[in-house]
């Protein structure tokens, strides 16, 4: 066995307990671990802040660009550790785990006790941004030592291993990690790995390199990540719980993450349940009405045997449409499973829909809307109800010109659709984008409002359909509608109609972000 390894005369004597060969292997694979472990952490800052704060794609290009940035930081700092390039990368492991482990209870923490997650957000992905860029210099150092070959093979070899194991980590991510433990426990596991990497590479590898001092005191610090790591994961379901509450109150009904988001009921067992998605109220159970009959019924003025409803997994707009008697069929298309099966199963929330899908008329298909529409047949429905989330939480797909283009030739003829585009008074913008988007598509649009500033647009082929209700109409427990001019600013200055907002696209999204 060689126990000494000189690179060269500038280099110092390190004392291995392995092969140089072996001992550079063990490097890469820290360095692989600690790629995977990294990029483990910045997906889920972006998941939980698409969650928390909305917008995937700002948030996504918030932490993505902060990283970025302290990881060049994190390079140039690294200088200073690389003449203690051992006990610096021990320190550098521990602290990251912590930071990286805990950064999902931070931000929901955050979020849940301040209101604020934004500042968290920052804060976080610059501290680990800065940590994961010190990593690699420090590692080539730790190479240089038990290494001969040449500077430019290492480089090569350490950024292999370092892309290699960011692909593994950010497959493992949505595949494993988030389905099996969850975004809190998750992170908390892959900092618990990132801790135990780099305690094994300085602690075994290179404790001959380091003074008792140093490695006593690497050795508390490790142990010290690795039991705030486990206490914190022991404690996640309580901590889970004490969030939900100052989140949601103490009359949290059900709370249940789903394959596609947190679902949570609220409400005294007497009362008609609140319904939250991803921490955003959805339903008032109170008043609900008001918003599900100014959404379904001025569509079901007409031709209204076949009904398909995107969205609405909660089953109360299928409610509305299953009112009148004369209603063929309603296909529910929405993508989480989950949500209809707690609209199916809860006895709360079944009864609030009016137990719409135990009628042997309604149909579920679980499924993107976008890309279930692609292959609906021509002309296939009467009535399209569109009750999706407001286009700044959608995402500009399920607002966009090819979505109603699609939805319009799944239109049979004199069939009509009917949109929740948002607040018409205090988001004008996104609203009237909506309207230019679905004219642009070759629908005639009529904007109107029900009680609380909810938005709709009712379009048809054709000439604009009217707000009128069927003789066959149920009977309703609010006002149903005020018709709405054309496009607001427009309209004000004696503009035409069409002298609004462009058209939104897939390529071209125009929502206010």
């Amino acid at each position: 066995m060689i126990d000494r390894h000189q690179l060269s005369p500038h280099t110092d004597v390190v004392m291995l307990p392995v092969r140089p060969e072996a001992a550079r292997y063990l490097i890469l694979a820290v360095v692989f671990v600690c790629a995977a472990c990294g990029l483990v952490y910045e997906l889920e800052l972006v998941a939980l802040a698409s969650y928390l704060i909305g917008d995937s794609v700002t948030q996504a290009s918030v932490v993505l660009s902060l990283m970025v940035f302290a990881m060049g930081l994190g390079s140039l700092l690294a200088k200073r550790l690389r003449c203690r390039a051992v006990v610096g990368f021990g320190v550098l492991e521990a602290v990251l785990a912590l930071v990286g482990g805990g950064s999902g209870m931070m931000l929901y923490a955050a979020f849940a006790w301040s209101g604020g997650s934004h500042l968290v957000l920052v804060s976080i992905s610059l501290a680990i941004g800065v940590l994961i860029g010190a990593e690699i210099p420090l590692l080539m150092s730790l190479m240089q030592r038990v290494s001969r070959r040449d500077a430019e093979g290492t480089v090569a070899d350490l950024f292999a291993a370092d892309y290699v194991g960011a692909l593994v980590g950010g497959l493992a991510f949505p595949f494993l990690l988030l389905p099996w433990l969850g975004e809190l426990t998750g992170a908390l596991l892959t900092g618990a790995v990132n801790a135990v990497a780099g305690g094994v590479l300085v602690l075994w590898l290179f404790r001959r390199d380091m003074s008792p001092r140093s490695r006593r005191r690497l050795i508390l610090l490790n142990a010290a990540v690795l039991a705030l790591l486990a206490a914190a994961t022991a404690l996640v379901g309580d901590f889970e719980a004490a969030a939900r509450r100052a989140v949601y109150g103490d009359q949290v009904r059900v709370a249940v993450r789903t394959e596609v988001q947190e679902v949570v009921l609220t409400g005294r067992a007497s009362q008609p349940p609140d319904l939250f998605i991803d921490g955003r109220l959805k339903v008032r159970g109170s008043d609900e009405h008001r918003y599900h009959e100014a959404l379904v019924h001025p569509a079901m003025n007409g031709p209204h045997s076949r009904v398909l409803i995107l969205g609405g997994g909660d089953g109360l707009a299928a409610r509305e449409a299953l009112g009148y008697g004369d209603a063929g069929s309603v296909t529910v298309v929405d993508l989480d499973a989950g949500l209809v099966r707690l609209a199916r199963r809860d006895p709360a929330l079944s009864a609030l829909n009016s137990r719409a899908y135990d009628d042997p008329r309604t149909g579920h298909v679980t499924a993107d809307a976008f890309s279930w529409l692609r292959g609906a047949r021509r002309g296939a429905y009467d009535v399209i109800v569109s009750d999706l989330p407001e286009p700044g939480t959608a995402g500009g797909k399920l607002y966009s010109l090819e979505f109603y283009g699609l939805a319009r030739r799944a239109l049979a003829p004199g069939g009509r659709i009917v949109v929740h585009a948002g607040p018409a008074g205090a988001g004008p913008d996104a609203y009237w984008t909506v309207d230019a988007t679905l004219r642009a598509a070759g629908l005639a649009t009529t904007p109107y409002r029900a009680e609380g500033d909810h938005g709709f647009l009712l379009a048809a082929v054709g000439h604009p359909p009217g707000l009128g209700l069927d003789a066959a109409v149920p009977p309703l427990r609010s006002p149903l509608a005020e018709r709405l001019p054309g496009y607001g600013p427009a309209a004000e200055s004696g503009r035409p109609r069409g002298a609004g907002p462009e058209p939104s696209t897939l390529v071209r999204p125009r929502y206010a972000r």
